[in-house]
């Protein structure tokens, strides 16, 4: 693949089409690394070329440290991906959305120039239940939720319930909640069949885990899912579960123009040839002075690392000496979420013609939540489907049936137009080496209270980064560049 100048990276031609970051070239002002071709010297190494470890290095570099960015893939962006479409459009395979509280995302896309439209919200939603299609309004007063009169008594009680729990829930330790042992010792789905009656609630609610993590109820401790709504706000505005799963006001409210790998596209055109590519870490020796990488392509000497890989990746780099007993145990316990996106373009987005929003909640899969991800002039149609946690199992291994089942689906909820779609588009980050599932770990019973600050402590000179060791929007872009941030003043302060 041909190096790209940082004038293409940050183009709007470039950015667009879904350019891949391959070792740009440009070197950004400042001290850079030195050495020769196999080893060079640097006051930091970075592992991970997401939104975290680009975060990080620029962070470090403003602040004038030399910085060498070791990235696996033969692109940046992590978890984001950017997949082009005609007419100069972008469809997100990754993180997508961005809204209230997130104000890290919100102040990188401001810095770096990128813009944002509204999540379509107006128009009628898709329940589909039993077999049986109904609409209710987008945005109304069930938010993301269908208006089922067989479970609104439920999720009320449940939804107030889980908010009211989750505000003694310290987003920075939770372990140290009041009943942290109690809820840590049993599963969300565990504590959900106590306070429910109807068994389709606890199928909505399986829909909305299947995108929120990529998993199901059991395999997250009920403390995990109490954290993780806690950490869905910020210092002013506690956590609540409505804005994880709404549109207006939530987590979905708005989206990048150009993709959301924008973000990271623009950040290593800036850091230049600090950035190396295909460059998968494999050994990682630390001494009383400093550390060295070791990758496939070249070795790096630093004073400090700052590791932005998912958890279960950064297990298997070989450590020298070994992690503490307390951090290989927390990554043994951390396994990532199992989801798969779906996404089908189409000439036009119809189904606004007919008074729909693209807004799906449905009992039955492979897709169970699917939102109308349409490019911002609307010159193209596009339709989304999560299938995530047991459906993304059941239809991992056969992507081309996945295709017929999610357009057949289509079919059911908008209608026949919506079986000929020009292109039919399956990213499941299972199959992504160095990423191994999406959206986040699940961590189950006994996990936060027993490996507690293992998530993000350092360990001598090694400092974690990464959506899994954020406090606020733990999961999320948002976190992410959080954490590259906190790990770049560990190296800063130390």
């Amino acid at each position: 693949m041909p190096e790209l100048s940082r004038r293409q990276l940050v183009s709007g031609a470039a950015l667009a089409a879904g350019a891949v970051v391959l070792r740009p070239t440009l070197a950004a002002a400042g001290p850079g690394p030195t050495g020769g071709a196999g080893t060079v010297t640097a006051d930091v190494v970075v592992v991970g070329a997401g939104l975290a470890g680009l975060t990080a290095a620029r962070t470090l570099t403003a602040a004038g440290r030399s910085v060498v960015v070791l990235e696996a893939r033969d692109r940046v962006g992590g978890r984001t991906l950017n997949h082009p479409l005609p007419g100069g459009h972008v469809a997100d395979l990754g993180g997508t959305w961005i809204g209230p509280t997130q104000n890290a995302v919100a102040a990188l896309a401001a810095e770096l120039g990128l813009a944002t439209f509204e999540q379509v919200d107006v128009g009628q939603a898709v329940y589909y239940r039993d077999g049986v299609r109904t609409t209710y309004p987008s945005g109304g007063a069930t938010g993301g939720a269908p208006p089922d009169p067989t479970i609104l008594p439920d999720l009320l009680a449940v939804i107030t319930l889980v908010d009211e729990m989750s505000k003694s829930v310290p987003v920075g330790a939770p372990w140290t909640a009041s009943n942290a042992e109690e809820w840590d010792s049993q599963t969300f789905d565990t504590w959900l069949r106590e306070h429910t009656v109807s068994p389709q609630t606890r199928k909505v609610a399986s829909a909305a885990f299947n995108a929120l993590f990529g998993g199901e109820g059991r395999e997250i401790s009920l403390l995990y899912a109490l954290w993780y709504v806690a950490c869905a706000g910020d210092e002013q505005n506690p956590g609540t579960f409505e804005r994880l799963i709404d549109v207006q006001g939530g987590a979905q409210e708005r989206r990048f123009v150009d993709g959301a790998q924008s973000l990271s596209l623009r950040m290593a055109g800036a850091l230049g040839g600090r950035v190396h590519l295909s460059a998968p870490v494999r050994k990682v020796t630390q001494t009383a002075n400093g550390v060295q990488v070791a990758s496939e392509r070249l070795s790096v000497t630093a004073s400090h690392a700052i590791l932005a890989v998912p958890p279960t990746l950064a297990a298997r780099i070989e450590f020298d000496p070994p992690l503490p007993t307390s951090r290989d145990h927390y990554t043994q316990r951390s396994p990532q979420g199992r989801l798969i996106k779906v996404e089908a373009i189409y000439a036009r987005p119809f189904w606004r013609e007919a008074g729909l929003s693209g807004a799906v909640v449905s009992d039955t899969g492979p897709g169970k939540i699917c939102y109308d991800v349409t490019p911002a002039d609307g010159s193209l149609g596009g339709l989304l489907a999560f299938v995530g946690g047991d459906e993304a199992r059941r239809w991992g291994d056969d992507h081309e049936a996945l295709k017929t089942a999610v357009v057949a689906q289509f079919v059911t909820f908008f209608g026949p137009q919506a079986a000929s779609p020009s292109e039919v588009v399956v990213q499941d980050w299972s199959d992504e080496v160095w990423s191994r599932g999406a959206p986040v770990h699940l961590l189950g019973p006994g996990a936060l209270t027993q490996d507690r600050e293992a998530i993000w402590a350092p360990v001598g000179r090694l400092h974690w980064a990464g959506t899994e060791t954020a406090t606020f929007w733990h999961g999320y872009m948002d976190g992410a560049i959080t954490s590259g941030r906190r790990a770049a003043a560990e190296v800063l302060g130390s």
